[in-house]
């Protein structure tokens, strides 16, 4: 059995100081908990400026750190961008990719994110990769559409057999305070599961995230193929973070 997955998007928010505080609190908590590193893993996502303040904060832990999003390049005359290698060479193990938030305000389409997924297996970096759809894809019914044109175009001619995460997010629930049903969830993680077994991924564990928060986290953690979640907001205080990863 897989263990489950935390991941935390701090988005541009903490900077050095404040994510060197939280990942020393943090780590003070919980790594020594040894039991809890036997059914759980924690992701840290920084914004970029903070992520060597996290990676040197968490060294010798389990935690896996990254960036939120890379360059389809490793390197090049490619002003304002980030490079996978240069975060691999700074200890990161994993990158967050295709967050709506990237592909709403940057642009960012199916083509340019197969790259970057490639470009994460060929330096062995473990993708985690979001999906999701806008409620007035959901209100069309189109959700299943949505999610399944994005798996296959953006995964398209990756290693299957290489570990990905795949995070579903409803846009309409990022940061909303909204979230989706148990019964929402379970029916298109149900969905993904078998799309991904049908595509013949053979090393994938789904993600739910949307307004996750402690008082909700037990009930969807229970829903079939809900491997982790994918937390934004209450990511930002080690209090409602660790309420969240004690389920």
């Amino acid at each position: 059995m897989s263990k489950k997955i935390f991941a935390a998007n701090w988005k541009l928010q903490k900077n050095p100081l404040q994510a060197k505080e939280f990942c020393e609190i943090f780590r003070a908590q919980v790594v020594p908990q040894t039991y809890f590193w036997d059914h759980k893993e924690i992701f840290i996502f920084p914004q970029n400026f903070s992520l060597d303040s996290v990676i040197h904060a968490m060294k010798d832990t389990p935690v896996f750190t990254g960036p939120q999003n890379i360059h389809t390049e490793k390197s090049g005359a490619f002003t304002g961008e980030n490079s996978a290698v240069f975060a691999k060479e700074m200890g990161a193990k994993t990158i967050l990719l295709g967050h709506s938030e990237r592909r709403q305000y940057f642009g960012e389409t199916h083509e340019a994110l197969n790259k970057k997924v490639k470009l994460c297996q060929e330096l062995d970096l473990l993708p985690v990769f979001c999906i999701g759809e806008t409620l007035a894809e959901r209100e069309k019914g189109e959700t299943e559409k949505v999610c399944f044109e994005q798996i296959t175009q953006a995964l398209n001619g990756i290693d299957k057999s290489k570990r990905i995460v795949v995070a579903y997010e409803p846009v309409w629930a990022i940061g909303t305070g909204k979230v989706a049903t148990v019964e929402q969830v379970k029916e298109i993680h149900e969905k993904l599961y078998h799309k991904m077994a049908d595509l013949n991924f053979s090393n994938f564990q789904l993600l739910y995230g949307g307004s996750v928060k402690p008082d909700n986290a037990k009930q969807l953690l229970e829903v079939p193929h809900v491997d982790g979640f994918l937390i934004g907001g209450a990511s930002l205080e080690v209090d409602s973070f660790m309420k969240i990863c004690s389920q």
